[in-house]
């Protein structure tokens, strides 16, 4: 199975995706997902420029050689541009072995370890009504576990609450990536935030019952001490995990919030490499692993890392919204469907322009998600749908204090 060509599509249908196509001597397709939102045309370039190039005259079998090679032989590693370009080629070695073997790729990474994949979507809204109203949308749709984002009052605009209707008539998640020259400002206010929170859990807790596994992302906004305070705050309310409390720069900053509350932690959607999660996993400061398929570099690292994280029984909550394409979410099933430490999976379905753009296998029955049995990852991308809509630019928003300060997004 030599690599005859390969080629980087780039499709906007509502939102930007880069994704990588691989092709053999004999005529095998494997597809990969690149896509940073909102540095798009970055991963494009270093596929393009820099990894295609290396490609053609490879023996697609080696997946493991491929990777180290791509890693570790461009001497400037890591990064989020360099892991999804990595990570691209990758997925698609796996879809190629996968279609080679007449197996779906799970198979190949030692079979299913469950039946399905239980995952959680994104309820949200401007006040408790509307939240209210999202999270029994969401149980109709199937979900058996909720995230669940407020606003705040006094805010005009932050990360995470739904305020806009498809085409189609079907209410989809908040899309921060907005097209246009220059990101949209959105403001940040600490204090209101932390008073406000814990009564809204305290709501929907009286509402939906005890039973309801419930989730919610601060979003890397808060210092060390603000963390332990949130996270001590909502202890009445059981939450499956509080996601992304501080920056995830700073592994420390896990420590003071570990110590003053037993609300589980879920680190590092913005991570690239096991390198990130080391000392996170060691001191156990965390419970689950939040690392995506398409910005750790691929299934192969992933799978290391989740690995590594078994030892001390954290699990994987692998990132999956609407800005992994639905390849990258493919890879995030076979995965997770494989390994023995899943612990639950971000979903947020695409819209369907997408889905006319990438044809899935995988199926959603009851809450739970399963990748499907087709040979590969089980996703292709038509091309020709894929050229109805060209890249369009597009930023995520940043924060704003009241007194004009940058604050984290």
């Amino acid at each position: 199975m030599i690599i005859a060509k390969a080629d980087v599509v780039v499709t906007s249908p509502g939102r930007n995706f880069v994704t990588l196509r691989l092709e053999t001597e004999d005529g095998l397709v494997g597809w990969g997902d690149a896509t940073v939102n909102g540095r798009e045309l970055a991963v494009v370039s270093y596929l393009r420029d820099h990894v295609v190039p290396l490609l053609a005259g490879r023996d697609a079998g080696r997946i493991e050689d491929t990777w180290q090679f791509l890693y570790r032989g461009a001497y400037w590693r890591r990064g989020p541009i360099t892991m999804a370009a990595i990570a691209a080629v990758d997925m698609a070695l796996w879809d190629i072995k996968g279609k080679a073997a007449g197996m779906p790729v799970y198979q190949l990474l030692g079979g299913a370890s469950r039946n399905g994949l239980l995952a959680y979507g994104h309820a949200s809204g401007r006040d408790l009504p509307e939240i209210f109203d999202s999270v029994r949308e969401h149980l109709s749709q199937g979900y058996r576990a909720i995230r669940v984002q407020a606003a705040v009052p006094g805010l005009r605009s932050i990360y995470g609450i739904a305020a806009n209707t498809a085409e189609d008539g079907v209410r989809y998640d908040h899309e921060p990536a907005q097209r246009g020259a220059l990101p949209a400002e959105e403001d940040w206010d600490t204090r209101s935030y932390l008073r406000h929170l814990p009564t809204v859990f305290e709501a929907v807790r009286a509402e939906f019952g005890p039973g309801l596994p419930l989730l919610h992302d601060a979003h890397h906004r808060l210092t060390p001490i603000q963390a332990a305070k949130l996270a001590k705050s909502l202890e009445p309310y059981d939450l499956f995990w509080l996601e992304d409390v501080t920056p995830a720069e700073n592994p420390e900053a896990l420590r003071p919030v570990r110590q003053h509350s037993v609300t589980p932690l879920a680190i590092g959607e913005v991570f690239n490499t096991v390198w990130d999660y080391q000392q996170l996993v060691r001191e156990q400061l965390i419970d689950y692993v939040r690392g995506a398929v398409t910005h750790m570099g691929g299934i192969t690292p992933l799978k290391k890392t989740l690995e590594y994280a078994a030892q001390y029984q954290i699990k994987s909550g692998m990132h999956g919204p609407t800005d992994i394409s639905p390849v990258g979410m493919a890879a995030a099933m076979h995965l997770g469907l494989s390994i023995h430490n899943f612990g639950i999976q971000e979903y947020m379905k695409h819209d369907a322009r997408t889905d006319a753009v990438f044809r899935q296998s995988f199926t959603w029955e009851n809450g739970y998600l399963h990748p499907g049995d087709e040979p590969g990852l089980g996703v292709s991308l038509e091309l020709d749908e894929a050229g109805k809509y060209p890249y369009q630019q597009a930023y995520l928003p940043y924060n704003r204090l009241a007194d004009g300060t940058v604050h984290d997004w």
